[in-house]
């Protein structure tokens, strides 16, 4: 297998390990689209009911696609949230437009949000105009209409050749309804459950992984891979490389990711949830703004992931950004893969270093597989799968209690402890494994780390945390 090259593909309509299953009916696609800072976000949260979409006073906070599921009178729908459209400007500023262009091609309807208290502009011309030429239908949605006085506002967007406008206002919750109401009737009509629609492969990462119909209408658990690290180390770009899709926007500039993305993909495994986070730079009390709360969306993703990729850019070192990003990771009780990205920009003495700081910095996640690795060539990405399956499954995987006691049992005839010997042993729990120790007396650090050292290596659960609970008890 080469890079990513046959082992990957986005998810349509199968699901799990094996044949395809029974998929539900596909959620049609619904995309918010429109200049900047017109209240695009806030028209999302409110539709879904929830402050999901990052919303912020100042144009650009939105960057990437963003779908969450809602539902109106019944009909399930996806949401797609997108950054701000613009005809031209900068590099990132044409890549957050193709964006929104992406989710225009996959809607099954568009929402042009405009901004009722400025009028038309030549951004909302240039998009109406883009809009005009596609099939799919368009709602024209002028917002911040918080008074019926302002509703005579609204229809001088007429001359757009959208048709009427819907005065709404997405802060106050004004006219939402029957916004709702006429989308829902420009929707195709629902597929019946088990027609064999494709599965809607993206979700919101903060209501936690959604599993795909499995037999008998059962579902098979989808596990959540959350990236994370520093701004501009090329997690997005790892991203778009694993989904093999542009999913996120790329970009030089730090702080590009606002928001949490996921994507399900399917490899020869099974499907995994992979969930693109923003780049972690300081402290949630030091934080402000849009930065606050991508840094909040972030810390969710990974509390709630069932393992974590964790990106260092080697050509800067490991730094201590990178150390505390490491040991908020580490908190979390996930399994955790170190990705040193950017290896081919090193030399051979640069690699060295490497490796030292690595050992120094994060000692405390010896446990975790290294892997070096080139995000923007593919180097050693091949390599990222079979890690991640490993750590997974030494994970949630159960040893046999008579043979942990023989392993203890051969540790304390090896080395004993000058303060009291370990009378039973057993894996109370796993995700991560966990083991109580029955002993006759504490025991000091350095023999737990040596005992749990040895449960390890022989039941091959390395690329995984483990927890060792000693309890008191008399000879």
């Amino acid at each position: 297998m080469s890079g990513t090259e046959g082992a990957m593909a986005t998810v349509s309509g199968t699901a799990g390990r094996g044949s395809p299953a029974p998929a539900r009916p596909a959620r049609p696609q619904v995309a918010v689209v429109g200049r900047p800072n017109v209240g695009k976000s806030t028209l999302v949260n409110r539709i879904v009911g929830r402050r999901e979409a990052i919303v912020e006073e100042r144009p650009g906070v939105t960057r990437d696609r963003k779908p969450l599921d809602a539902e109106w009178a019944g009909r399930e729908l996806t949401i797609v949230d997108t950054g701000g459209w613009l005809g031209s400007g900068s590099v990132l500023d044409r890549a957050v437009s193709a964006q929104a262009e992406r989710a225009v091609a996959e809607a099954a309807a568009i929402l042009l949000v405009v901004d009722a208290t400025v009028g038309i502009t030549d951004d909302d011309a240039r998009v109406a105009r883009l809009l005009r030429t596609r099939r799919t239908p368009v709602l024209l949605v002028a917002n911040k209409v918080d008074s019926a006085n302002r509703e005579s506002d609204a229809w001088a967007f007429s001359r757009l050749g959208l048709g009427d406008p819907h005065p709404v206002s997405a802060l106050h919750g004004r006219g939402t309804g029957d916004l709702l109401d006429a989308l829902v009737a420009l929707l195709p009509k629902q597929p019946a459950a088990g027609a064999g629609a494709g599965l809607d492969p993206s979700t919101d990462p903060a209501s936690g992984p959604r599993g795909a119909a499995g037999p008998e209408g059962t579902e098979l658990r989808v596990p959540a891979v959350a990236i994370v690290g520093r701004p501009n180390v090329g997690k997005s770009t790892l991203f778009n490389r694993l989904v093999g899709d542009e999913r996120s926007v790329v970009h030089d500039e730090p702080g590009t990711t606002r928001d949490a993305i996921d994507t399900v993909v399917s490899t020869e495994d099974g499907m995994v949830r992979f969930v693109d986070t923003a780049g972690m730079r300081r402290r949630a009390r030091e934080a402000e703004g849009a930065e606050y709360y991508s840094l909040v969306r972030a810390l969710q993703a990974i509390d709630r992931a069932d393992a974590a990729l964790l990106v260092i850019d080697a050509s800067a070192g490991v730094t201590r950004q990178d150390q505390r990003l490491a040991e908020r990771v580490d908190a979390a009780g996930d399994p955790v893969v170190i990705l040193l990205n950017k290896w081919e920009l090193l030399d051979p003495d640069a690699r060295r270093s490497v490796g030292i700081e690595l050992e120094d910095r994060l000692g405390f996640l010896s446990y975790a597989p290294v892997l070096r690795v080139s995000a923007r060539t593919g180097l050693g990405v091949h390599k990222l799968l079979p890690a991640i399956r490993a750590s997974l499954d030494a994970y949630s995987r159960r040893v046999p209690t008579a043979e942990l006691n023989r392993v203890v049992a051969a540790a304390q005839a090896d080395h004993r402890s000058p303060h009291g010997r370990i009378i039973y042993a057993t894996q109370g729990a796993t995700n991560p494994p966990t083991f109580t120790l029955f002993a006759s007396a504490k025991l000091p650090p350095t023999y737990l780390r040596f005992i749990e050292r040895r449960i390890r290596e022989h039941f091959g659960l390395g690329p995984t945390p483990l927890q060792l609970r000693v309890r008191r008890r008399d000879a």
